[in-house]
């Protein structure tokens, strides 16, 4: 079966591709290489196509006899889209339309596309239901709701099968620490290896939802697989570890790693940012048998060794 990976070559979706390539899937990748490189699918046999799904014409001839869509491109920076706003609308948004359309067109059978916990903004009540109210505070969290009722309506309008992912914070191998999108313990792996402080934007205590990139991909490959009947029209799941993290917490076990206390400074928090964030992976558990194999721990002594 052929399959496109949109953002095929960049963190996430290399693996993805790896991934799907090791499973006996014919992938082709699209990526502007503006964040991946081909480096990251050295050894692995796929084409790749260097274009931006903001390009129509390109991304219809990426789409084009595929069956499945993986849908990983995107601009992954909440500062970045309150810098640019134009930049993240044009990758995030008309992207993501062009991916969808270019799907409809070429009979897609299904498309997996990724989404952000972003767009439950700093309401409280932990942890995060995809029935929750929701609370757009960045362009880049509307940009990914936006995707999430695109999808519900090529649904409704063509009985397309699209599957929302809401990405907790991925980390893990291959995540750039010098990319302005880069999540915060790629640069904290980078820092301690390179005897650098680390700094924490806020008092540390704020958390996330950790959630190592293998399970991710198991996430995606069993989101394109699993049986849609009885589900909702365009189905969305959470997709991390279900429990709670601070950035301090994660400073006291990379010291645990590394063998010696971490220097560290606290500066303001950034504008923009949820202050708790922990997705409820329930129903990800129920109706696509996801289930998270990778500790904390293990997951951030595999990226730490990775950088090392």
């Amino acid at each position: 079966m052929k399959a496109l990976v949109t953002g095929g070559a960049g963190f996430i979706g290399s693996h993805l591709t790896k991934a799907l390539v090791t499973k006996g899937y014919d992938v082709r990748v699209l990526d502007n290489l503006s964040t991946g490189s081909r480096e990251n699918l050295e050894g692995v046999s796929v084409e790749l196509i260097e274009g931006d799904i903001a390009d129509w014409e390109v991304v219809k001839t990426a789409v084009s006899g595929c069956a499945l869509v993986f849908h990983e491109a995107a601009l992954v920076s909440v500062p970045k889209s309150i810098e640019e706003p134009a930049l993240n609308h044009a990758s995030n948004v008309t992207g993501t339309f062009h991916v969808f359309e270019a799907a409809r067109l070429a009979n897609v059978r299904r498309v997996v596309y990724a989404t952000s916990a972003a767009v439950y903004g700093d309401l409280p009540g932990l942890p995060k239901r995809e029935t929750d109210p929701l609370q757009m505070k960045t362009p880049y969290a509307m940009a990914k709701r936006t995707s999430e009722l695109l999808a519900m309506t090529y649904n409704s309008s063509y009985g397309m099968e699209l599957v929302g992912l809401r990405y907790m914070n991925v980390y893990g191998p291959r995540q750039d620490p010098s990319s302005p999108y880069s999540g915060v313990l790629s640069i904290f792996c980078r820092n301690v290896l390179a005897d650098k402080p680390l700094f924490v934007y806020g008092d540390g205590e704020q958390t996330r939802d950790f959630v190592y990139v293998a399970d991710v991909v198991q996430a995606n490959i069993l989101a394109a697989t699993v049986d849609l009947s009885g589900l909702d029209c365009s189905p969305i799941f959470n997709v991390g570890n279900g429990k709670q993290t601070s950035l301090n917490q994660i400073i006291d076990i990379l010291s645990e790693i590394n063998g010696q206390p971490i220097e560290k400074s606290y500066g303001p928090a950034r504008a923009g940012d949820i202050k708790h964030s922990v997705g409820d992976i329930n129903r990800a558990q129920q109706h696509l048998n996801f289930h998270p194999a990778t500790t904390l721990l293990d997951g951030l002594k595999a990226t730490f060794e990775w950088f090392r």
